[in-house]
């Protein structure tokens, strides 16, 4: 079917009155382009309901409107709207009648708007979005946040998403492909048509093809199954992410009714207990992390470019592979992961059927799990990016009688639809204890300190924090994460990897994951991964900074800034590899070391400001330091100085002076020093050779602002510029900051300005305030040029005509 972007031309408001069914447009009725978060456009404030689950920003209820032409020969037509993603709980009304409702907020939907149009004549499209408070633990962005198609098509045509291809065998010489297409006839009469089929290399050479006649019954569908040899194949690999395209054609008397195009790969793909994770027949450990959909600035607006930017960096920092948290994929996003050569956990759920915020999709969850799942599975099958698919995260529910059940219903949903891909989900050992976690806390804390087990989350947390691994390997949760794991392949161990050897015992057959682990623990875990072929990877909390959840990974002195306390205005988990802005943090670099993927030392100061002070944190920060030597007012003040590597000793140098020699512990060797102003060198050696160094310097004051696109940024209508404070020497100074005012002049759009402050928001505005010295504005290209001045309260300035 023909596919046509359906973005443009969109009418939005806000619905004050949830009852109202008037169709009129109100006067402040705004345009926009999709994709739109309207959630964003509101400023967080303390009193949200939502709290800090999205960052203290509201829900509400959203109105899109949008008028469109519909010809008479559309009649025979077969007309369908595609919604990638609409957050959430959907109805869509075509010229006043309901056409559909979805009230999942990230799988996508197809509407049949043919018994709905008014043909000859203009058709009016209106989507109401209620996006209820309490409704997500996360910041789940608001509206149409994915792209929108309208499909239009004949009366015989390929079903959407309805060609999959799958890989029965593979080596080196030749791969056996099983090519599945799925055609549908609306017609009242039998259609004789006859389906071809062509693959092209990723050279853009057809290879193969072959043909079947078929005979489609009258408001009938067929799914027709081709099988094709294909010598010397180009595997799909995160190394070599080779594409090939399978162009399909029905063809009747008349000639051409509908034609499709998928992209797919030729990979094999096993696990098991002694191998581990083979991918084309290689053996495979999974440099992981989570991440949330949310694009920072941008918030969940679902641009492809802005995906594949994400995807791009998380690569080059070492990367193979994301774990999609907690919700399926957008398709966006998994054709960049195609592309780019990034393997995917694809996630359906974050719960089943016990809510974890009053209003959540655990509502819906038994009339429309299974086929949401389906909607995931359809999607997803077709991409070789996709090696697993997870049926849920942090179930509570899941080791009990009913949550075995579901686990069965929902593992066979998955299986019958595609069994080529391992199911996992992300367990959770405390969450799973249920009435045994009195016993559990009981067995611990026996001979301590009795009164820990009073007290608020914060307190409980603080017990987990420092009893984490004795609780995991408790008897009780051992009994409840073998019913768990009843209908998986592989197990996810969410913060349990202080199970891995003693499960890899234990059950020999089972395959582990970790789903979901804590930054300070990657060395010592993956040094263990390594040992064990039966835990393939690990995922850690989290690869990428995300709106919402907000002060989880803020360090703080005082309650209330940061931390599980953590108060407005905390906006950001502030956890991740890289910041909403995409800038890598210190974590990424200690994790790149620990892999073995770099092997230069990397230097990071803790804040001497706060030299001596107890540190609020929780267990996803590692600590407070950052890549700077800049420090004004702490002359004369000692400083704690980490050098991550994985050398043999790492000697530091403060102008020139040594400050000693260290073996690191885990990656991480510590110094402490008078801080100084000038240079911090580190080597690492490895026996007598030097195997890398870093070097940090202490910068200027502030005296000029620097504008810079992005020049690595994905090819598209998006534009990335960074700002940032520079001394005379050019040098940037992320100890100052400054009050940012922007003035654009030309056509371009702009879509957000801000920087990657926990404590700051209000993206879509023309002013911020740089955090560490920097920030970000993110355009939308049109065809006129663009000037864009950016003025610091200080006067500073610069200028960018793009």
């Amino acid at each position: 079917m023909k596919q046509t972007l359906f973005n443009q031309g969109w009418l939005t408001w806000q619905e004050t009155d949830a009852f109202s069914m008037v169709w009129n447009i109100p006067a402040g009725a705004k345009p926009v382009t999709l994709p739109h978060d309207a959630m964003l456009e509101q400023p967080a404030h303390a009193e949200s309901p939502n709290g800090g689950n999205t960052g203290y920003r509201d829900g509400g209820v959203y109105v899109y409107c949008k008028r469109f032409h519909v010809p008479v020969e559309w009649r025979e037509k077969t007309i369908l709207l595609r919604f990638e993603g609409s957050y959430c709980n959907t109805f869509v009304y075509l010229n006043g009648q309901l056409a559909a409702d979805h009230p999942n907020g990230y799988t996508g939907f197809t509407v049949s708007l043919n018994g709905f149009l008014q043909y000859g004549h203009e058709n009016e499209l209106r989507v109401f979005v209620r996006d209820a408070a309490s409704s997500s633990r996360w910041y789940s962005g608001g509206g149409l946040y994915r792209d929108v198609y309208l499909l239009t098509g004949p009366l015989t045509h390929i079903a959407q998403d309805g060609v999959w291809t799958v890989t029965e065998s593979l080596d080196q010489e030749y791969a056996v492909l099983r090519v599945e297409t799925e055609a549908v006839n609306r017609s009242h009469l039998t259609c004789d048509c006859t389906l071809e089929t062509a693959l092209i290399n990723p050279e853009g050479r057809q290879i193969a093809c072959a043909q079947v006649p078929l005979s489609l019954a009258a408001n009938g569908r067929v799914k027709v199954p081709q099988r094709f040899t294909v010598s010397h194949p180009s595997p799909w690999s995160a190394e070599t992410p080779a594409l090939y395209t399978c162009q399909s054609r029905l063809v009747n008397a008349e000639g051409e009714c509908d034609t499709a195009e998928t992209t797919f790969g030729i990979r094999s793909l096993s696990v098991d207990a002694r191998r581990g994770l083979r991918i084309n027949g290689k053996s495979v450990k999974l440099l992981g992390g989570c991440i949330h959909h949310d694009h920072g600035l941008l918030g969940a607006a679902g641009y492809e470019q802005a995906e594949e930017r994400r995807i791009r960096r998380l690569k080059e920092a070492g990367f193979n592979a994301v774990r999609i948290s907690h919700h399926p994929a957008s398709p966006a996003l998994l054709r960049a992961c195609d592309r780019t050569g990034m393997y995917v956990i694809n996630e359906a759920f974050d719960l089943w059927t016990r809510a974890k915020t009053s209003l959540d999709y655990s509502a819906h969850f038994t009339d429309r799990a299974l086929s949401d799942l389906e909607a995931m599975v359809r999607v997803a099958r077709s991409h070789p990016c996709v090696i697993l698919y997870s049926i849920g995260n942090e179930i509570p529910e899941c080791a009990t009688g009913a949550g075995v059940r579901l686990s069965a219903e929902l593992t066979a949903t998955i299986r019958a639809m595609d069994a080529t891909r391992p199911i996992t989900a992300g367990i959770n050992g405390i969450f799973i204890s249920g009435d045994a976690m009195d016993q559990i806390l009981g067995d611990i804390l026996a001979g301590k300190d009795a009164g820990q087990k009073e007290g608020n989350v914060n307190v409980f947390m603080t017990i987990m924090d420092q009893h984490l691994n004795e609780m995991v390997v408790h008897p009780a949760v051992t009994e409840r994460l073998d019913r768990a794991c009843a209908f998986l392949d592989v197990a996810g161990y969410n913060y349990m990897a202080a199970r891995y050897r003693m499960d890899a015992q234990r059950c020999p057959n089972r395959v582990m994951l970790g789903s979901e682990t804590y930054p300070p623990e990657f060395a010592a875990n993956w040094a263990e991964i390594q040992k064990l072929p039966q835990v393939i990877g690990d995922f850690n909390w989290a690869a990428w900074d995300y709106i919402g959840e907000a002060g989880v990974g803020i360090p703080a002195y005082h309650a209330g800034e940061g931390g599980f306390g953590a108060k407005f205005p905390c906006q950001l988990a502030y956890v991740g590899d890289f910041d909403i802005t995409g800038f890598r943090r210190p974590a990424s670099y200690f994790r790149q070391i620990a892999a073995g993927l770099r092997s230069a030392p990397y230097i990071a100061v803790q804040n001497p400001h706060h030299y001596g002070q107890p540190l609020i944190k929780t267990p996803w920060v590692i600590s407070d330091a950052t890549h700077s030597w800049t420090w004004p007012g702490c002359e004369g003040t000692p400083a704690v100085i980490e050098v991550y590597s994985n050398a043999e000793a790492v000697e530091l140098f403060l102008n020139g002076e040594s400050l000693g020699v260290c073996r690191p512990r885990e990656c991480v060797a510590r110094f402490e020093t008078t801080y100084r102003p000038g240079m911090l060198r580190a080597i690492a050696r490895c026996g007598e050779r030097i195997c890398g160094e870093d070097v940090v310097q202490t910068a200027g004051p502030v005296a000029a602002v620097r504008l810079l696109t992005e020049s690595d940024a994905p090819a598209g209508s998006l534009i990335w510029i960074d700002v940032m404070l520079i001394d005379s020497e050019g040098r940037w100074n992320d100890a100052e900051d400054r009050v940012l005012t922007i003035t654009k002049k030309g056509g371009a759009e702009l879509l957000a300005f801000g920087s990657a402050n926990p404590r700051a928001g209000t993206y879509p505005s023309g002013i911020t305030e740089t955090y560490k010295g920097r920030a970000q504005i993110i355009l939308r290209r049109t065809d006129d040029p663009c000037t864009i001045i950016v003025t610091a309260s200080n006067g500073e300035n610069a200028t960018l005509t793009i």
